[in-house]
């Protein structure tokens, strides 16, 4: 059976973070490269954060991934200052919508992918009881926590089956290509949510007595310099809304 691509290997995850740690490293992401948070004097602080989720991804020993996100990441880099120079009106709009679009989702897509593909729902459902969140929110994060990691290995399954059966786009069943993948995936979809949601229930998860776990989590040495390194973007910006950077009193 082909491997998912978002499986947990317990053995091979490489630099072990705590679940809290990688959800504000996962915030500060998503503040700075997504949202774009910051002047002009911090636009150094994108790009320096762009890094971690490849470091992170060769820790835990997915080269390919890493590798892909790193070509097209620099690649798109490349080709918006070579090509800014010479383009205009609708060329120049497409250029920039392309390369800001990826060079900005890219790198939280590539660190939630770290995050999912790293950590188990016992971790996940540890650390979120440490920091007091309720269990209203919880137990659904718990489900979406493995629900699109279960579809996807679900859509590869498919993928397998109908490639068997010559219905893809090369083949001679080309037109039934949406209706024999997308359909049966939908309805797998919904199965597994419910499965999920019973699976929740059934590991204590809504219940009376507090939910006890096995799984060991807490900070470390790694987690102290990731979140040393989150928390600097931020100062950054507190001293630059403050006027500190750019000498305004």
């Amino acid at each position: 059976m082909q491997e998912s691509i978002l499986q947990i290997d317990i053995q091979n995850r490489g630099l072990v973070l705590d679940p809290r740690t990688k959800l504000i490293l996962l915030i500060t992401i998503s503040s700075f490269v997504l949202g774009g948070a910051g002047s002009k004097d911090l636009s150094f602080i994108s790009p320096s954060l762009c890094v971690l989720p490849f470091l992170l991804l060769l820790s835990s020993k997915k080269y390919k991934t890493a590798t892909i996100y790193a070509v097209i990441y620099v690649g798109m880099y490349i080709a918006f200052y070579l090509l800014n120079p010479y383009t205009n009106g609708t060329a120049h709009f497409l250029l920039l919508g392309i390369t800001g679009i990826i060079t900005r989702f890219m790198p939280s897509i590539m660190i939630g992918y770290y995050v999912v593909s790293s950590t188990t729902v016992s971790e996940f459902v540890a650390a979120m009881q440490r920091i007091h969140l309720s269990e209203k929110l919880i137990i659904p994060l718990s489900v979406i926590f493995r629900f699109f990691p279960t579809v996807a290995d679900e859509f590869s399954s498919i993928n397998a089956a109908m490639r068997m059966r010559g219905i893809s786009l090369g083949g001679k069943n080309a037109a039934k290509m949406l209706e024999y993948r997308f359909i049966p995936l939908i309805t797998c979809s919904v199965k597994i949510g419910e499965e999920l949601s019973a699976a929740a229930l059934t590991r204590g998860l809504g219940g009376k007595v507090k939910r006890t776990n096995v799984c060991k989590i807490g900070f470390q040495i790694q987690d102290l310099i990731i979140i040393t390194v989150c928390v600097i973007p931020f100062v950054l910006l507190m001293f630059d809304s403050l006027g500190i950077l750019g000498g305004q009193g």
